[in-house]
């Protein structure tokens, strides 16, 4: 992109960004592209013919069509046309992107191109899906775009239009990424930047099939830092980049990274698509392998179901029980286990919070209750202080009064048939799932501070016999360090 054109879309997205109301923003889910992500974007299209229709949805001021249109006058052959269609229902925004396509024409003439923009004030969702059932779309060569993050209810009108045309999801940005793939023709391309959490979890499955039988995905970009792509928006999620074609056949993909928008440190890699999505993976997890090595030993090739061992989400959910709160145990009660019982590698209850330490014991709780035993329990949200996605402890019977306990909706628990399991395979799966490598493969397809009972199961584990000798040595090693886990993983796994 030219250093003005850099300058002037730049102070354009600023400028709207200062005059758009917080509320409003985070209503919509909008986070502007600066430009140095834009340019990268636009760098990653192959195709340039002579005819290029571009669709950029949930466009804002117009940073990734400006970076697509300056990619074009550089590559596409003289003469070539673009035609440009953007979508924006923000009044603010629509002022900047209006303005900005009305150059279009003039700038694209004086470099031997022809260009034009159109701007549709429209819902994309609503006027895509209305196309796309009439079969009357206009079909993209190209599309661009950073679409807006924001959950789609159940019983939205959104939500209702997808599913006619055949999209189940739940959230704005693949959504967005869906309809946009829709809307491309046959062997178009298509770029996006959008978080990571599509990539696991029960709820994007839908989505990830549909995703995988529309589109070949030729790269994957990541940011390793969190908070550094969007940097002036204060955007937490772990975003990447997709760069992929509709309609054609999946080979191997790129995989980069960088660790911020200026892509200083840009680093790449080539792999199978087998490690993209692998093929006994019925859930079809998106795994980014940035770096070789990020895999779990072929010595750890065992399921839960193998172990005979489930995990779960905590069965209590804790405002459904609020009337028998009690925050001090009493004989009549049983141990309540929340994430903050369960700090700094130790589990102490009960302890001082807002929330209670026991419920009292009657008909309506007992149903969600476990009988007292050892568990191994991992939080399903990672804190801003632990560095670790997955943060295992154990639950130790010893600590707890009478025969029942509870364990709350944010942790995730193991166990054999809604029992405890022996102690030294509790502590063999705390140990594992607190190693380093574990950790690393984790990142692969999780890029966000969830934890769900649905990524533990997709995880391989070592037999019962490795487990056990972890679970010894953990018991043996109840202070050890980081350093200290990681050997002893190294060690007994062989």
């Amino acid at each position: 992109m030219s250093s003005l054109a850099v300058l002037d879309i730049d102070a354009k997205r600023i400028e709207a960004s200062s005059r758009l109301d917080p509320a409003q923003r985070a209503k919509l889910g909008q986070f502007m592209t600066p430009s140095t992500i834009g340019t990268f974007m636009a760098s990653l299209f192959r195709k340039w013919p002579s005819e290029v229709r571009l669709l950029d949805p949930g466009a804002g001021v117009g940073s990734l069509t400006e970076a697509f249109f300056q990619k074009f006058m550089q590559t596409a052959p003289k003469g070539s046309t673009l035609a440009a269609t953007a979508y924006e229902i923000d009044p603010t925004l629509l002022e900047y992107l209006t303005e900005h396509f009305d150059g279009l024409r003039s700038r694209a003439a004086s470099k031997g191109y022809v260009a034009e923009g159109y701007v549709q004030p429209r819902d994309f969702i609503a006027e895509g899906t209305f196309a796309l059932g009439l079969g009357t779309a206009t079909r993209f060569t190209h599309s661009i775009l950073n679409p807006p993050y924001k959950k789609i209810g159940t019983e939205s009108a959104h939500r209702k239009l997808l599913a006619k045309a055949g999209i189940e999801t739940v959230n704005l940005y693949t959504a967005f990424l869906a309809l946009a793939i829709a809307l491309t023709e046959t062997n178009g391309e298509i770029v996006a930047i959008i978080p990571r959490s599509f990539c696991n979890g029960t709820y994007f499955r839908p989505f990830r099939e549909w995703l995988l039988r529309h589109v070949a995905i030729h790269h994957i970009h990541v940011f390793e830092s969190r908070s550094k792509a969007f940097q002036e928006d204060a955007v937490l999620q772990e975003n990447i980049i997709l760069y992929m074609e509709r309609g054609q056949k999946q080979g191997s993909v790129t995989i980069s990274s960088s660790r911020d928008a200026t892509f200083s440190d840009y680093a790449e890699r080539e792999v199978s698509f087998s490690e993209i999505v692998k093929s006994s993976d019925s859930e079809l997890f998106i795994y980014i392998p940035i770096q070789e090595g990020h895999q779990l030993p072929k010595r750890f090739n065992s399921s839960l179901e193998d172990l005979g061992l489930s995990v779960a989400t905590g069965p209590v959910v804790d405002f459904r029980v609020k009337d028998y709160w009690i925050q001090e145990p009493q004989a009549s009660s049983v141990p309540l286990l929340y994430s903050h019982h369960f700090v700094k590698g130790e589990f102490v209850w009960p302890k001082a919070h807002k929330k209670p330490n026991a419920l009292t014991l009657t008909t309506e709780t007992s149903k969600w209750l476990l009988p007292k035993g050892f568990y191994c329990v991992t939080k399903r949200f990672t804190s801003k202080e632990e560095r670790r996605r997955i943060v295992a402890y154990v639950v130790d019977p010893g600590k707890l009064p009478g025969d029942l306990l509870g364990i709350e909706n944010h942790l995730n628990v193991f166990h054999i048939r809604k029992s405890g399991i022996p102690p030294e395979i509790a502590n063999g799966l705390a140990v594992y799932l607190n190693s380093t490598v574990v950790d690393d493969f984790f990142r692969t397809f999780s890029g966000h501070t969830q934890v769900n009972a649905t990524d533990l199961r997709s995880l391989h584990y070592p037999s019962i016999s490795v487990l056990r000798k972890f679970g010894i040595w953990g018991l043996q090693h109840p202070s050890a360090t980081q350093v200290d886990i990681d050997k002893a993983v190294a060690k007994y796994g062989d």
